[in-house]
């Protein structure tokens, strides 16, 4: 599959380049971001160039397509769809995303990850997008509820990663999905 480029009203999402290795390896030693990723930590530059490398591999075989958010230019996260199966059919994939620490709090995400489910949805016929999350991940659980996202439940040990397992939360997104927010038991708010 061809990279494609996404635009929403403030954002550009396109594949991460080679430009974006210094970004991205500064972006992530956030500890945020390998507390609830599963990525590297500690994070180095040739994590970030395998990463990019990855990337480009991942949309031509079809199997994951992941952008860089940028606003302005500058890096702002990344999101994806991840697992990408059975698309020509009516297929899943999983939502997955990280932000910039100087870009949380101002829905950047929640604006980047919309276009990617749209996308999915209309260009790849996907029927069922998924969430995945480590438990307590407060902030990425109100993006995905914010997008609309139903909260399914909590897997025990569920989630592996670098770190081991954790218990995870489930969440889906179905293409007939009416996509109002709708309360989780996770959330307070």
């Amino acid at each position: 599959m061809e990279p494609v480029a996404l635009r929403t009203d403030r954002l550009v999402l396109s594949i991460p380049t080679e430009a974006d290795v210094d970004a991205i390896t500064s972006a992530c030693q956030d500890p945020e971001v390998p507390r609830w990723t599963p990525i590297p930590s500690p994070y180095s530059r040739a994590d970030a160039e395998t990463f990019v490398e990855r990337v480009a591999r991942w949309w031509d075989e079809g199997a994951e397509t992941v952008w860089a958010v940028r606003l302005d230019g500058v890096l702002a996260g990344m999101v994806g769809l991840h697992q990408i199966v059975g698309h020509a059919t009516g297929g899943y994939a999983e939502l997955g995303y990280w932000s910039v620490a100087r870009f949380r709090g101002r829905g950047i995400m929640t604006e980047a990850a919309r276009a990617v489910v749209d996308w999915g949805f209309e260009e790849l016929g996907l029927v069922r997008i998924g969430w995945r999350a480590t438990v307590g991940n407060i902030p990425s659980a109100r993006t995905a509820r914010t997008l609309g996202f139903r909260y399914e439940g909590m897997l025990r040990q569920g989630l592996t990663g670098p770190r081991g397992r954790d218990d995870g939360w489930l969440a889906a997104l179905l293409v007939s999905d009416d996509r109002t927010p709708v309360a989780w038991p996770v959330l307070a708010d």
